[in-house]
């Protein structure tokens, strides 16, 4: 009877994720852009994502979630690479040897604020398991956090060096798992639970056909927008409702955006500024306490910087910075869908001391959407 309940509890939760409903299922276009065939930042190709998560009674709810670039060596095949602070009120590990460079030389992990360490240690380790790094003294981890302490009893510090390491042996190609999982386990976004989201854009053949992928953290405050609808103030739920008294403070986004497009450094930095304006268009303010980082990768091989070999110069081949514009409306689009994407995937939490935070109302939203000619 026991192993009975227990498969029927997989059946029912295969079920209910699977009945989850995308926003662009449900009618909702964002920007003009084309997506990916999975809407996800594993139509990079080469990218994988993998989640470790942790929902225990009503006080744990936390997890990691683990980006893969490429497969193989990363440290031996450095990426360009860049971070755009939006607003710094956070402990993101690893950005001043990535502004310093312009490189990353390991995956990154996104966690919660207090086991920042732990990913480090992962990352690590990580590095250490490939032989051909046998003498390398010095890991440049790359870990980005938000604060999951309303939903999570975050003091425990929980996560291990082992659960981010399961994070990255979990990392795959394909759809993603979206809302309450990884390091969105116990986020809150806009006065609803948050989690983690994701989308991608297809630039014309014309341009290049080059590939735009985001994944975000989500956690942080402001007032929701849904293409453009005011949803959160029609529902009457956002930061400024009775002066702060409805929800805690606000916990940072961590955005991580990944294309094919040849970039380096400094055009990379540029089109990280530009998902935060993706940001904006959901209702974020970047608000005093909030962590808002962007972690901008570029996987193509024409701009990789590759340690395996002794040549003294290195050439590359770069998209010109007039090419642009299109680009950066794709991160904006795609950041922007990402987070409302980790909206429509996560559901209510009940966590630590009783605080609940409900999922976004998606019946009404879709009628408020409706109402204002938004929902296709």
């Amino acid at each position: 009877m026991k192993t009975l309940k227990i498969l029927l509890f997989i059946f029912i939760s295969i079920h209910v994720f699977a009945q989850k409903a995308r926003p662009r299922e449900l009618g909702i276009k964002i920007g003009v852009l084309p997506t990916g065939l999975l809407n996800a930042i594993t139509d990079v190709p080469g990218v994988q994502v993998g989640h470790f998560t942790i929902h225990n009674g009503t006080d744990d709810h936390t997890g990691a979630t683990a980006i893969l670039p490429i497969s193989g060596n990363i440290f031996q095949d450095k990426l360009p690479a860049a971070i755009f602070v939006g607003n710094g009120y956070g402990k993101l590990a690893g950005y001043t040897q990535v502004e310093e460079l312009g490189s990353l030389e390991t995956p990154i992990l996104l966690t919660n604020t207090l086991s920042v360490s732990k990913g480090m240690d992962a990352l690590v380790d990580y590095t250490f398991g490939f032989a051909e790094n046998k003498d390398v003294m010095s890991v440049n981890g790359v870990v980005g956090e938000t604060n999951d302490g309303g939903l999570n009893d975050i003091r425990k510090r929980l996560l291990t060096a082992e659960n981010m390491k399961q994070a990255i042996a979990n990392a795959k190609a394909g759809k993603v798992a979206e809302g309450n999982v990884g390091a969105g386990a116990g986020t809150v976004c806009l006065g609803f639970k948050g989690g983690i989201g994701t989308s991608s854009r297809i630039l014309p053949k014309t341009l290049g056909g080059y590939t735009v992928g985001v994944l975000v953290q989500s956690n942080f405050g402001g007032v929701l927008q849904v293409a453009g609808v005011p949803v959160g103030e029609e529902l009457g739920v956002h930061k400024f409702k009775k002066l702060l008294k409805d929800y805690g403070e606000d916990g940072s986004c961590m955005m991580v955006v990944i294309t094919d497009a040849p970039l380096t450094a400094k055009n990379l930095k540029r089109l990280a500024a530009r998902a935060m304006l993706g940001l904006a268009r959901t209702g974020g303010i970047a608000s005093n306490g909030s962590g808002d980082y962007v972690i901008s990768v570029s996987t193509a091989t024409s701009v990789r910087m590759n340690d395996a070999n002794n040549e003294m110069l290195r050439e590359s081949k770069e998209l010109k910075s007039g090419n642009l514009d299109v680009i950066f409306e794709a991160v904006i689009e795609a950041t922007e869908e990402a987070i409302i994407n980790s909206l429509f995937a996560a559901e209510t939490v009940t966590g630590y001391k009783g605080y609940k935070v409900e999922a976004l109302p998606v019946a009404e939203t879709l009628q408020i959407l409706k109402k204002y000619g938004r929902l296709n």
